[in-house]
């Protein structure tokens, strides 16, 4: 069974077990639609959300107070990827590109897709070229395209 991570546990918040959450997509909707969720692995029902920032904090059933909290430190926040809305076209999930190859337009082969980070500005691919070094490309229409499962891109974007 496949999970996702939607988010991971920065730290403790309080002395009530409430945790403290980095968010991996853009609202705490994404988690605040699940009743259970994976927290360091052990399925847990989410009590209570609240966002905050660019984060969010929890408080999931068993944990009770801020020692199990900070236990959980760095832990990821997962769902079961069958769990997981279904996408209009044109959407897809970080997940679902990390692995797919990369090729130019010609069809040759330039390396695979190793992450997909976005820092504000949408998201970017990394790319670990073939022979090992990485390189980061914008994932946007004309420079980068997901084309029946693999990504398009043009080299002249490659650092």
């Amino acid at each position: 069974m496949e999970r996702i991570a939607l988010a991971a546990v920065a730290g403790a918040h309080g002395v009530k077990g409430e945790l403290r959450l980095k968010l991996f997509s853009e609202s705490a909707e994404s988690l605040a639609r699940h009743e259970r969720l994976l927290v360091g692995g052990v399925e847990r029902r989410l009590l209570d959300l609240r966002p905050g920032g660019k984060g969010a904090t929890a408080r999931f059933e068993g944990i009770a107070d801020r020692t199990a909290a900070e236990q959980l430190r760095g832990a990821l926040v997962e769902v079961d990827r069958s769990a997981l809305p279904p996408l209009d076209e044109g959407e897809y999930y970080h997940s679902d590109l990390i692995g797919l190859p990369c090729v130019d337009r010609e069809g040759g082969a330039v390396g695979t897709v190793a992450a997909v980070e976005n820092f504000g500005a949408g998201d970017l691919l990394e790319i670990e070229l073939e022979g090992g070094r990485r390189s980061l490309i914008p994932f946007r229409a004309g420079i980068a395209d997901l084309q029946e499962g693999r990504i398009v891109l043009d080299p002249e974007f490659l650092a």
